[in-house]
């Protein structure tokens, strides 16, 4: 399912190079066909596939296509080491490499690649932009309502504990402003799945910058298999508690900027 409003001839080069993570592990079903999303949503976006070494073949599949594509590349990952991980690698090849727009997408086609645009305009007036499921406008298709309750649950948690304005603080459809990131402090950040989005997203609040939720549509799988597990749950929970209540106690300090490479 794609998004009808998508505007395909929108470019973007007042933003600088734009830089598309997709994490993988276990895609080589999905990975041909987001990536062909992606170049068609935002031709001039470059895309990085950071594969955790998936048994099923993804990363060989990802090879291949960057073989037959410039602007798309492949890092090589040891082994499964959570999305967190794999982002915070993402970002600093990206950051590395001169990119001056990092965005974070799943490789299932729940992130719509035709709502791109919409996060890229946004960002012309922010520095982070998040695809948001709970704003008016967003919604998700598909789901099962016990995993709707869970993530319309988990924002909510995360909102009130950490004292947060946003509405989809778990979501991980963004996109970052260079500077955004390399102000976030990323070289201590050690929280993964759904924590390392309420963690990014914290920090970006808490440093100051202008944070902006668009509303998107997300889509359900509908190849391979989901990632969600209850460890991940339960880190969030466990994080999400503990940083509220040292933020309440006044013990979480502002985030330390990293140093550009």
């Amino acid at each position: 399912m794609t998004d009808s409003t998508a505007e395909a001839n929108e470019t973007f080069g007042d933003l600088g190079k734009i830089l598309v993570i997709i994490p993988t592990y276990n895609e080589i079903e999905n990975i041909p066909l987001i990536t062909a999303r992606v170049r068609a949503a935002v031709p001039e976006a470059h895309i990085l596939i950071a594969d955790d070494n998936s048994p099923d073949g993804t990363g060989q599949v990802a090879d291949g296509l960057a073989a037959e594509d410039p602007n798309l590349q492949v890092l090589h990952r040891k082994g499964k080491e959570g999305l967190g991980a794999a982002y915070l690698a993402g970002f600093r090849w990206g950051i590395d490499r001169g990119y001056d727009v990092l965005c974070e997408m799943d490789a299932d086609g729940s992130h719509q690649p035709e709502q791109l645009p919409r996060l890229l305009t946004a960002l012309r007036d922010a520095d982070l932009a998040l695809g948001s499921r709970w704003v008016p406008g967003g919604k998700v298709v598909n789901w099962p309502k016990t995993r709707e309750f869970i993530s319309r649950g988990g924002s909510l948690y995360s909102r009130v504990m950490l004292r947060m304005p946003l509405r989809d603080i778990t979501g991980g459809y963004r996109a970052f402003r260079k500077q955004t990131l390399l102000g976030l402090g990323m070289s201590d950040v050690a929280s993964q799945g759904y924590c390392f989005q309420v963690d990014l997203a914290w920090r970006a609040v808490r440093a100051g910058f202008r944070v902006v939720e668009v509303p998107i549509t997300f889509v359900e799988r509908e190849l391979g298999a989901s990632k969600m597990s209850r460890n991940i749950l339960v880190e969030a929970l466990f994080r999400v508690t503990g940083w509220g209540i040292s933020s309440r106690l006044g013990r979480i300090p502002d985030p330390v900027p990293d140093r550009e490479a």
